[in-house]
């Protein structure tokens, strides 16, 4: 049996986009649109939905609203943020919704998200096993598409000190700011390479900008990182020896 959704966007061509990806999925029917959050809460209360797809902010009430708003109902839908705007993140997950895209997103990037919603997983998925980052001298990464105030920003890996892993996203933390990503930091390890290390599960580290290596109780170390907040960033003990060598210790 297909899985009932809703779509929830004030602006059109973005519903006929996400409809359209959501086509690609046999195991999704999309059985409604609403054009705010006054209408969606109308439809929910007629329908038992499986899975909602949210847009932030709209006229009539906002996602968040209507996100907390499905807590009254008897019959809960899985919500899914599908949102331009990537600083309510924190906010929708203490909804418990079960992921948040950051448009534009691909039928890849959705197709996790469906997984996560209709298997029942909890969004914080586990991370993945630790990979050891390229050889020094390889080619230069591409630039990281950001969403920021309704623009697609392209930021240069080479501004990027680290990043850090947040419940499937990633937050690409710069010398004097931290964004948020729709890319797991697995994903975001494929495409930066060349001078980015994994040091542990929840961090990938450009080693162009690490200041200091620290010892710490555990017999490993940590990184003193040349940002403005002087971050430190844990390595693994399995990643020590690995790191070392890259820096011809």
């Amino acid at each position: 049996m297909r899985a009932r959704a809703l779509i929830v966007d004030d602006e059109a061509p973005a519903r006929a986009e996400l409809r359209y990806l959501l086509e690609g999925f046999g195991h999704i029917q999309v059985v409604g649109e609403a054009a705010n959050g006054e209408e969606a809460l109308v439809l929910l209360g007629r329908l038992h939905y499986d899975l909602v797809l949210l847009d932030i902010r709209m006229p009539g009430g906002t996602g968040l609203a209507v996100a907390a708003a499905l807590r009254e109902l008897p019959h809960q839908p899985k919500v899914i943020f599908t949102t331009a705007y990537p600083d309510h993140a924190v906010d929708a997950f203490a909804l418990a919704a079960v992921d948040y895209l950051v448009k534009p997103f691909d039928a890849e990037r959705l197709g996790r998200a469906l997984d996560r919603a209709l298997s029942g997983t909890v969004h914080a998925a586990a991370p993945g096993p630790l990979v050891r980052g390229g050889p020094p001298g390889t080619e230069q990464p591409a630039r990281i598409p950001v969403q920021r105030d309704g623009r697609t920003v392209l930021v240069d890996p080479a501004s990027i000190v680290y990043a850090s892993a947040v419940r499937g996203y990633s937050y690409l933390n710069l010398a004097d700011e931290r964004l948020l990503v729709s890319f797991s930091l697995n994903e975001l390890e494929r495409r930066l390479h060349g001078h980015f290390f994994r040091t542990h599960r929840s961090y990938l580290v450009n080693l162009d900008h690490v200041r200091e290596l620290v010892p710490d109780y555990k017999g490993a170390f940590v990184l003193m990182m040349d940002d403005r907040q002087h971050s430190r960033v844990e390595v693994a003990r399995r990643q020590a020896r690995e790191l070392r060598r890259r820096f011809g210790i």
